[in-house]
């Protein structure tokens, strides 16, 4: 069983408070992550999870049990950090099995757990090589298995891709889902990249300024995003997000034309839509006009950057290739089942 459970957690370093009054449910079994901008509290809020880091106020359950006064060595947690953190002088079987070896497990449980292990990451034929003979994606996968081989009732990650090259990030995302989907141990995963978060999360909790600002699955907080935050910080590229006015039931946006509205006008002060929900269209049609700045192409799909005046920046997704070319006025018009609309606080307006 791993079940986690933070009621109402707070941090203060002297007079500063970086975590302010947290709630979060994790399922025995959940992969959770937990993404924001540098600074939100992602990783100070692991590490008091893990009990590296005191609790000033709160409550940390795990399985029912208040393990919030308990040090590390009590809470059969196992974090993976940024850092591999590998004994250099030890080969990978004896970094996997240093930490059962410093518990006192006999030498022939150690032996089979860490071939176990080495089987389920593909580490067999490197257990008596040395970390300087790994590439990193290996060494990194010796730390999560250093990490398996205590059998924890949950892993802790904290950004643990951060050292790798773009390629091994990606094979590395897969092998930790992969392992997720071979253990079903409760694992919570920090990081700052939202497509490592949108790629590996059964749910994710963004946080800003040690505030969790939405939690839901990747699909939930991508096509209902609570506020302008949220919807800007997941997905990529980023929500459009225009000034806006509604009046009855249409809006209008700087200088752009009316759609279609349905709902409480006097709080509507912006308009959100995603790039892929843009259509490009004839000079006067649409929501607005624009000029065509950047293409970037990307092979499955293209993204143009067009400069929309008052309107500002957005950003359009075209399948394919596409003939525009920068400095050519084109309109934009907006499908109205994807169109989301804020009010002067950031919140969305239902």
């Amino acid at each position: 069983m791993g079940a986690i459970r933070l009621e109402r957690v707070e941090k203060w370093f002297d007079d500063v408070q970086v975590i302010k009054g947290v709630d979060i449910d994790i399922a025995d079994g959940e992969f959770v992550v937990f993404v924001g901008p540098s600074g939100c509290g992602k990783s100070t809020l692991l590490r008091m999870i893990a009990g590296l880091e005191d609790t000033s106020r709160g409550t940390i359950w795990l399985d029912d049990r208040d393990v919030t006064p308990l040090p590390p060595s009590g809470r059969k947690l196992s974090m993976v950090f940024q850092s591999y953190a590998l004994y250099p002088h030890m080969s990978v079987r004896e970094n996997m099995g240093f930490g059962l070896k410093t518990s006192g497990v006999s030498d022939s449980i150690i032996d089979e757990k860490v071939r176990k292990v080495a089987q389920t990451l593909e580490l067999e034929e490197y257990l008596d090589r040395r970390p300087k003979a790994l590439s990193g994606g290996q060494r990194q996968r010796v730390a999560i298995g250093r990490a398996i081989v205590r059998e924890p009732v949950g892993f802790l990650f904290d950004e643990p891709l951060s050292n790798l090259d773009a390629a091994l990030r990606v094979q590395m995302r897969f092998e930790i889902a992969k392992l997720h989907n071979t253990l079903r141990t409760t694992m919570i995963y920090v990081t700052h990249d939202q497509v490592e978060a949108m790629t590996l999360a059964d749910r994710i909790v963004v946080l800003k300024d040690g505030l969790v600002m939405q939690t839901g699955t990747p699909a939930d907080l991508y096509k209902r995003p609570d506020n302008l935050f949220v919807a800007q910080f997941i997905g990529s590229p980023k929500m459009n997000v225009m000034p806006c006015r509604v009046k009855e039931n249409a809006y209008q946006l700087p200088r752009g034309r009316y759609g279609d509205y349905h709902g409480p006008a006097a709080q509507v002060e912006h308009l959100g839509i995603r790039a892929e929900h843009i259509s490009i269209v004839e000079p006067g049609q649409g929501q607005c006009d624009v000029s065509v700045e950047v293409i970037e192409y990307l092979g499955a799909d293209t993204i143009v950057l067009v400069d929309g005046g008052r309107v500002g920046q957005l950003s359009v997704r075209v399948p394919g290739e596409t003939d525009l070319r920068p400095g050519e006025n084109i309109g934009l018009a907006f499908d109205p089942s994807y169109t989301l609309f804020f009010d002067h606080l950031g919140d969305v307006v239902v």
